[in-house]
């Protein structure tokens, strides 16, 4: 004989029977939220009590199990700060869809049956395209949009994350954890980091092809190169490290196969640098401006070579660079470089341009900017890099002159960028102004006397003119250059011209020919030249001038008339650059 259960457990459930999606309870049909049935047992409602609670918990705060019974204002600042930390999510296509032939439970938390309801795939859609902030909101209105919200995290592919000083180790590992597909990650740093954080982001980020740290003002790195080291040996497949603050490193050695790009800034006192990267394509070494920092430069310069040999891309930083330094990187023989930058060497000569024109003969741009390079240096670039060289910076180069400038502009026919600031200065003009400073508004007579003699200084001053006239040249910076008096431009795509601090340009030796022109900063100059150059680029004036209308002869060539008005057209391409020219912008204080 068949036993069947007692007919008053039956009506409860067969009265009121659940709907999938809905939000009100399948018993009594009351809102669910916050809601135990009255219906059910003393046994079902227990049940149902962890469930309520669970209810409270945030998207990104699922690490620590909340009880039912915690306050609402700490989630609300847990919440907050979480939202203040997540800067900017970029997301991918979403990977996670939910079935449609799920459990019953999935889909009550999901809510998404009933007439004119969203399928979850179209709202996981809707909810990748809000920003964080909105997001951790969104997680807050019920658990079928918290679980949206879940799956938008899941397919996120860059994430940066500002992490403040009341941040803590748990809660980044929560956020990273929560993201476990992330392949970018960018962390701003407000507070120290130490290895930590390293081991943080190694344990949650297991598919991590490119990570950055960026150091706040007054915050210390405190990751060691051993530290560093063992992070890269254990991201096989980390692809780009960006690390700055990197004072702590002491002695590095990196080896990879799978790491492409490689940017460490503030670096001191290297005892040892070590790359092992046979792939690296892209490295850049900025040590700090310090007179007391010991790394040898030669001996680092020539294990890149051995160690390094599908090096692209060198930029490397220091005032200690010198001719030996260069000459260690040239004999490493790294015939597939495009871009080479050696910065803020001072002691880098012609001696070391001719070494890097014998090893390097297909360089796309090179940056000597801070050395004490020569003309002859810049007619050495030119010769040999005519058909490859498309940007060339020379700033802060004391010993160059406009004939070298000119002269590039002329043998290198891709230029595109040209960037000579602080190069072409007039040095008497600074000492002077040194001169002056020293008797600030003095009334005796021998020094007054001296004050006196400045103009008749000034009046024999040989300045500089500079004329380029290039078909692709497309930046021009000039910024500094108190030495020019003269400048003509015929440049017709270039779009962006640095006049800052040009003290001594006369406005009537200025000649801009440049159609395509958008942006001319002009901050610290005269205001008469920047008159001058609205006058040119922007013709304000235009309509003060009439415009001369073309002449024509009679028959008999006796006298000169002008054609109607009527009879004169102008063209398309005409009527298209006049309106172009309107659109260039000066930038002044």
């Amino acid at each position: 004989m068949i036993h069947h259960p007692p007919t008053a457990a039956a009506p409860a459930r067969v009265v009121a029977p659940k709907k999938r999606g809905s939000y009100n309870c399948g018993r009594c049909g009351l809102p669910k939220k916050g809601h135990v049935c009255p219906s059910a047992d003393g046994g079902s409602a227990s049940l149902h009590l962890p469930r309520s609670g669970n209810r409270l918990r945030r998207a990104l705060s699922f690490d620590e199990d909340r009880p039912s019974s915690s306050p609402a204002p700490a989630l609300e600042d847990e919440d907050e700060r979480v939202i203040e930390a997540a800067a900017v999510v970029t997301m991918g296509e979403p990977e996670v869809v939910v079935e449609e032939g799920g459990e019953e439970d999935d889909e009550e938390e999901a809510g998404w049956d009933g007439e004119g309801s969203l399928p979850s795939s179209c709202m996981v859609e809707i909810l990748r395209r809000l920003s964080p902030k909105e997001l951790m909101r969104v997680a807050a209105v019920c658990r079928g949009w918290r679980e949206c919200v879940r799956k938008v995290w899941l397919s996120a592919e860059e994430l940066r994350l500002r992490v403040s000083p009341q941040s803590q180790i748990g809660f980044v590992g929560s956020v990273l954890h929560k993201c476990a597909g992330l392949t970018r990650l960018t962390l701003t740093m407000e507070s120290d980091i130490d290895a930590t954080m390293l081991a943080c982001v190694a344990f949650s980020l297991p598919s991590l092809e490119a990570f950055e740290i960026n150091m706040a003002e007054n915050v210390v790195n405190r990751i060691t190169g051993d530290e560093l080291g063992r992070f890269v040996a254990e991201k096989r497949c980390l692809s780009t490290l960006k690390v700055e603050g990197c004072t702590n490193i002491g002695f590095l050695s990196i080896s990879s196969s799978s790491l492409s790009s490689l940017w460490l800034s503030n670096l001191y006192c290297i005892s040892k640098m070590v790359f092992k990267c046979p792939n690296l394509r892209e490295l850049s070494l900025d040590f700090t401006r310090q007179e007391n920092d010991s790394t040898d430069l030669i001996t680092m310069m020539e294990c890149l070579g051995r160690t390094c040999p599908r090096l692209r891309n060198i930029h490397v930083a220091s005032i200690h660079l010198s001719n030996e330094a260069v000459l260690s990187l040239t004999s490493a023989n790294l015939r597939d470089l495009r871009m080479l930058s050696l910065v803020l060497g001072s002691r880098i000569t012609d001696a070391a341009v001719t070494a890097i024109v014998s090893c390097c003969t297909s360089l796309e741009l090179l940056d000597l900017s801070g050395s004490s390079i020569t003309d002859s240096g810049i007619r050495m670039i030119c010769n040999v890099f005519p058909e490859t060289l498309s940007r060339l910076l020379l700033a802060l180069c004391p010993n160059i002159t406009s004939n070298g400038v000119q002269f590039a502009a002329v043998q290198l026919p891709l230029l595109q960028l040209i960037d000579c600031g602080m190069s072409i200065c007039d040095t008497d003009y600074q000492n002077e102004s040194a001169e002056e400073n020293v008797y600030p508004n003095n009334e005796r007579s021998g020094e007054y006397t001296k004050c006196q003699k400045s103009p008749t200084m000034k009046s024999q001053k040989i300045y500089q003119k500079l004329i380029i006239k290039h078909g692709t040249l497309r930046k021009l910076s000039l910024w500094g250059c108190s030495g020019l008096d003269t400048l003509y431009l015929n440049c017709p795509e270039l779009n962006d011209l640095n006049l800052n601090s040009c003290t001594n340009l006369h406005p009537e030796r200025l000649l801009l020919q440049c159609p395509n022109l958008k942006n001319v900063h002009a901050s610290g100059c005269q205001d008469m030249l920047i008159g001058a150059i609205r006058n040119q680029v922007l013709n304000e004036f235009a309509a003060a001038v009439k415009d001369h209308l073309p002449c024509k002869r009679l028959a008999d060539g006796s006298k000169r008339v002008q054609v109607p008005h009527f009879v004169q057209q102008l063209s398309d391409d005409e009527k298209q650059k006049r309106r172009r020219m309107t659109q260039c912008i000066v930038h002044h204080d």
